[in-house]
């Protein structure tokens, strides 16, 4: 039987019984998994968080701070939210958490200089996630392709948190894969023509009635009566 228990994933784990406190150090060493792996698993890591609810004396706080940070890393999915809902409040009073929120609500409200800037500050705690700067970069890139038609480099430098050569570097990857184009702005700026989405083109927006099924038209009725 002790064979057979070894050979089950994590997430075989988690669906078998997710209350049990035995898969406790499974699932902390499946954080770091994902953290040298640069995988995510937001199941398991809510599992454990529950898990930590229960038994509060086993919390530990690398692991949390970890978990947030690869729910950050995953915006604008709504993990982080999910995650702080079952830490207690009092832990989000500590350090480093209260720097993750911080941070959750720089990027939340798309004050992205005020986020490089926290960061720069906190090297030791997100430095030690891979790939945590290029997903928040990702990030800024999805806020600002559903904000402009034509993006000016100084704002885009600001929102990665790049300049100089490394952001010339960074547009001619985009300019190649990603449909952007470059263009000439007023005096010596340059802008960056986004690919048209309904968010930055209103006009490519489907009648809002379209896209919404008859059964869920008529259960909004009742409430509203």
């Amino acid at each position: 039987m002790g064979k057979e228990q070894v050979s089950y994933t994590v997430e075989q784990l988690v669906a078998l019984n997710p209350y049990n406190p035995d898969i406790l150090p499974d699932l902390e060493n499946h954080v770091n998994e994902q953290v040298s792996l640069q995988t995510y698993s937001l199941d398991a890591n809510l599992c454990l968080l529950r898990l930590y609810q229960f038994e509060p004396e086993k919390m530990s706080s690398q692991i949390v701070a970890r978990i947030l940070l690869k729910a950050l890393m995953a915006m604008p999915a709504p993990d982080f939210s999910l995650c702080l809902f079952l830490i207690p409040e009092r832990v989000q009073m500590e350090e480093p958490f209260k720097t993750l929120i911080v941070l959750s609500h720089y990027l939340e409200t798309g004050r992205f200089r005020q986020f490089w800037e926290e960061a720069a500050k906190s090297r030791h705690l997100v430095e030690v996630v891979p790939g945590f700067e290029q997903a928040i970069q990702a990030y800024a890139v999805h806020v600002l392709s559903l904000t402009y038609q034509k993006v000016p480099r100084t704002v885009l430098a600001e929102a990665i948190n790049i300049e100089g050569l490394s952001l010339d570097k960074f547009l001619e990857h985009h300019v190649a894969n990603s449909g952007w184009a470059l263009e000439k702005g007023q005096g010596k700026g340059q802008l960056i023509l986004m690919p048209q989405n309904e968010f930055n083109h209103p006009e490519l927006k489907k009648n809002a009635t379209e896209g919404i099924p008859l059964e869920h038209i008529t259960r909004i009725f009742p409430i509203l009566s």
